[in-house]
């Protein structure tokens, strides 16, 4: 009976033991656990801060640049915002209108545009809607592979294959004009837009393709009235950011576009785009002290509010078509 009573003390007390073991290795790891969240807490908020620091550091750098550009006597306002005649390389008679690059600029985004978006969105509804499962899965890594070719690629072919082709087809092609650039804007354009307006396509819920063919309505119908308005927002936002991609484009058109800014609709025409006058200007040629040099910041900023106006409609577009399935 002691025995028994001695025993049944000794395994209580063994229990005792055993659970304040294990009180004391939660409560080790629930602090651990704490100080993990708590580091990576501050750790996220710290990425947030550094992004944050680096956009105001760039509009910081832009903006002051472009008030020292309009601080030299030669450069006005007026000047700048109110003519297409950009000649800041002719000694004396320099002149800043903005308006020359702006329009090249427009002008290869916009056949750019004309290309990659009609292409692109044909593209997506085959992938999403029609092709097989195999087709799909031969055809989506080649996008991605177009989407990861460098730009000095697609610039090289614009000048030797692009541009003797247009003048086989057409003598008025000069050797460097706006259609080659810009018909190799849209094919580097073309796999972002057919990818993300694929994804929109794709996250339409399968339950409205069934109404839609349950209904009566053939594939193509589900399709253009219900699947693709449906998808909208996401459609309309690939579009955007492939014209944002288009505007900022570099060295496709410092290569194949040329070196000549002035205000034309003609797309055989040489012109010049902002991206490609500033790379002009990183050359080196001319002083660090000079307008011609501060002239690239005030172009910079200029794009920049482009493209900054381009987010702020694609938000807008975006939360105006938005759908949400549950």
């Amino acid at each position: 009976m002691n025995r028994d009573v001695a025993e049944s003390k000794s395994s209580s007390t063994s229990l005792d033991v055993r659970v304040r073991e294990l009180l004391s290795r939660g409560r080790k790891d629930l602090a651990t656990t704490r100080f993990k969240e708590i580091a990576i807490y501050f750790a996220l908020i710290g990425c947030g801060l550094f992004s944050l620091l680096i956009t105001v550091s760039i509009i910081g750098v832009l903006l002051t640049e472009t008030l020292r550009f309009f601080q030299f006597d030669e450069v006005t306002v007026t000047n700048f915002l109110g003519s297409a005649d950009w000649t800041p390389l002719l000694g004396e008679t320099k002149s800043f209108g903005i308006w020359g690059l702006i329009s090249g600029t427009l002008l290869v985004t916009g056949i750019a545009m004309a290309f990659a978006i009609p292409l692109g969105l044909v593209t997506a509804i085959y992938l999403s809607e029609y092709a097989p499962r195999k087709v799909r899965d031969i055809l989506k890594p080649i996008l991605e592979v177009l989407a990861g070719i460098p730009t000095v690629v697609y610039g090289f072919f614009a000048l030797m294959t692009i541009t003797p082709f247009l003048q086989w087809l057409h003598e008025g092609f000069n050797v460097y004009n706006a259609m080659s650039a810009g018909l190799a804007v849209g094919i580097l354009c073309f796999p972002t837009v057919c990818s993300l307006a694929e994804d929109a396509l794709q996250s339409v819920p399968k339950s409205l393709r069934d109404g839609a063919l349950g209904l009566g309505g053939t594939r193509f119908d589900a399709t253009i009235k219900v699947i693709l308005p449906a998808a909208l927002s996401g459609i309309i936002s690939a579009f955007l950011l492939a014209v944002a991609r288009a505007i900022g484009e570099t060295m496709i058109v410092a290569l194949a576009a040329g070196s000549r800014p002035q205000a034309t609709i003609d797309p055989r025409d040489e012109i010049q785009t902002m991206t490609g006058f500033m790379v002009q200007m990183a050359g080196g040629d001319v002083s660090n002290f000079g307008t011609e040099y501060f002239s690239m910041y005030a172009v910079a900023f200029t794009l920049f509010l482009i493209t900054l106006s381009l987010t702020m409609v694609g938000n807008i577009v975006r939360r105006r078509y938005r759908e949400t399935y549950e």
